[in-house]
């Protein structure tokens, strides 16, 4: 009696199909020519219990297979978390050094503008006037002058005096600070603006007044241009803030990608 080249084992395999799992391609190429045939071919596919055994490996392999690239993916957002963080904590510091700076020069410029009025000061006694005082302390623009000049001057020594004492580490604290900072600074530099041109009435003369006016409209332009623009920024950037926190708690953002959560983090650029 000859060997049946296509019995069957237990789990329903035939010799065939156990070749080419484990054998050599050169194998399964003689059984075939010898009529070795799978177990399909028969009309007997593998039992229930192989199926199910087979079903389960499958689902094993691939819920560890993205295990794995779950753990890859996070590992590659944190390390893109990281730098962002660091360039975020850098952009925060060169806005703190770049308002110290400005606020020394503001100061600087209203310390010296008091004693560098137009017209120069009493240097005699006269009627009605002090010694050292200034020859226009009576004209209403210098009055102007003296108040906002003295403002930009102390808010800036302000925001120096703060800067040169406070260490901030947290990195949302050194953000509320430049915030606070950042609106002094607003304000020094459109009180030194006004100073300025107040003072510029008394330059020109009364029968130049029109010279004060334009440096006026133009200044004004400018400035609260600049400080409506940088206002809108703000305003944009804090909603850009609070959406991302609200879905940040909704069921749908549980889902989303990490490279998407990156890309809603990360600005090349905001004001603050």
């Amino acid at each position: 009696e000859g060997i049946n080249i296509n019995a069957t084992n237990k789990a329903g395999e035939t010799p065939l199909d156990i070749a080419e799992k484990f054998g050599s391609p050169d194998l399964v190429s003689l059984m075939r020519d010898a009529g070795a045939v799978n177990s399909s071919d028969q009309g007997k596919p593998p039992n229930a219990a192989k199926q199910l055994k087979q079903t389960v490996s499958d689902i094993k392999h691939d819920v560890q297979s993205q295990l794995q690239q779950t753990r890859q993916t996070g590992m590659r957002v944190q390390k893109i978390a990281k730098k962002l963080k660091k360039l975020h904590i850098s952009g925060l510091n060169n806005a703190i050094n770049s308002a110290t700076v400005v606020a020394v020069l503001i100061a600087t410029v209203a310390f010296a503008a008091i004693f560098t009025v137009p017209g120069q000061y009493v240097e005699e006694k006269v009627q009605g006037f002090s010694l050292g005082q200034a020859n226009i302390a009576n004209n209403a623009a210098f009055l102007i002058f003296f108040v906002f000049d003295s403002l930009a001057l102390f808010i800036s020594l302000a925001v120096v005096v703060v800067q040169t004492s406070v260490v901030v580490i947290e990195q949302k604290a050194k953000k509320q600070l430049v915030f606070v900072i950042n609106k002094l600074m607003w304000l020094a530099c459109l009180f030194i603006s006004i100073a300025f041109i107040s003072l510029t009435y008394v330059v020109v003369g009364s029968h130049s007044r029109w010279l004060a006016i334009y440096a006026t409209v133009i200044g004004s332009l400018i400035m609260l241009s600049t400080i409506g623009s940088m206002c809108y920024c703000v305003i944009l950037h804090r909603i850009d803030e609070t959406k991302l926190r609200a879905e940040s708690r909704s069921f749908s953002m549980s889902h989303a990608s990490d490279q998407e959560i990156l890309n809603g983090e990360y600005k090349r650029m905001y004001a603050l």
